[in-house]
């Protein structure tokens, strides 16, 4: 029965929960609004991309809690199969969706593109393999789903924490982020901000933007730099917004971005840690954690619909109020319908079927 009592999931921080939804909504508006805004300094959202940095950070605190005291009794290869349970559904699910709305859109590259460059497309977007050959689409790496960029540096730092992080001690592990984080300032100063990796241009800053901010999370947990607070999932929201919607400046982006990600996002993960949520905020939080990850791979399909309309019919004020408030409540919608009906079942039957391999191995 040990197996089977290592592939349990641990109690959840219940406002970092609630904390990774309200940032996931952000970026949903944050695309909504890219399309409406030329210059970023006119999106009120302008800033909210780096939303994915917290999450990185997130991950790294979350799966050092979850799985430090265990990995090595668990192994690499159930370490593995743990992980694929809880992401990849998601990941077919994004590019079932963004397939699809791919032939939704009355775009010329449809009828320029062969059936073959589509599979492709697909099974590298199912297969989490970035292909940037869309130009159409500004050289995603993932055409079909781009938010999926993200998921592919996730799945990379989850495989050399199994690997290599977690068996080392906090000392290397410091020096470690200490490199990350000068890395991360010198992409920030080439790149004047740190909005890249999502593209074939920008791969690589990718790299850059997970390694520190997903070692800056293990070292908050290791280190133990949880701050005990009274402010609840309301104030720490408080705290959380203002790094997505503080105003862009071209000038300053490169020092303020590597700012927010180098010390605020790790002091909130340390705040979050410490807070208690109140009853009467409890069930936000686990509805917000709980749609964030659906939400965030789900809701791109519709942003290049949305992207269309927007080009003919030029959205603004009370209009543009409504479609981007009505979008996003619908595709919050649709990310817990997937949830609920598809991804929470498909885990619960791959997660049982695992428990029974195990215990016929016992």
């Amino acid at each position: 029965m040990k197996d089977i009592e290592l592939v349990k999931t641990k109690q959840h921080y219940e406002i970092l929960d609630g904390l990774r939804g309200v940032a996931a909504i952000s970026v949903v508006v944050f695309h909504f609004l890219e399309w409406v805004y030329s210059q970023p300094s006119e999106n009120l959202f302008a800033h909210s991309f780096l939303a994915v940095d917290f999450f990185f950070c997130l991950s790294g605190f979350v799966i050092a809690y979850a799985y430090e005291d265990r990995i090595e009794k668990l192994g690499v290869v159930e370490f593995f199969k743990s992980r694929l349970i809880r992401l990849h559904p998601l990941v077919i699910i994004g590019s079932i969706l963004g397939l699809i709305g791919y032939f939704l859109i009355p775009y010329s590259d449809i009828a320029n593109r062969s059936v073959s460059e589509v599979l492709l497309l697909f099974v590298c977007s199912l297969l989490l393999i970035p292909l940037p050959i869309m130009k159409e689409r500004f050289g995603n790496n993932f055409g079909l789903n781009a938010p999926a960029w993200s998921l592919f540096w996730e799945y990379i730092a989850n495989i050399i924490y199994s690997l290599i992080l977690w068996r080392l001690s906090r000392r290397i592990l410091l020096l470690l982020t200490f490199i990350a984080g000068i890395a991360l300032a010198y992409v920030s100063y080439n790149a004047k901000g740190l909005v890249g990796g999502w593209s074939g241009d920008t791969f690589w800053d990718g790299c850059t933007r997970v390694s520190y901010s997903f070692l800056a999370g293990i070292l908050v947990y290791r280190s133990k730099w949880i701050i005990q607070t009274k402010l609840g999932f309301l104030g720490l929201t408080l705290l959380l917004i203002p790094a997505f919607l503080y105003p862009f400046n071209p000038e300053w982006n490169f020092l303020t971005e590597p700012l927010i990600v180098l010390f605020y996002f790790p002091f909130l993960v340390s705040l979050g840690a410490g807070a208690i949520t109140s009853a009467k905020t409890k069930k936000i939080c686990a509805f917000s954690g709980n749609i964030s990850y659906p939400l965030y791979m789900t809701h791109y399909f519709a942003i290049w619909i949305f992207a269309t309309y927007q080009n003919s019919y030029k959205f603004s004020g009370i209009s543009l109020f409504a479609v981007v408030s009505l979008g996003t409540l619908t595709l919050i919608g649709l990310a817990y319908l997937t949830m609920t009906y598809v991804d929470v079942p498909l885990r619960n039957y791959l997660t049982e079927k695992r428990k029974s391999h195990l215990i016929e191995k016992q």
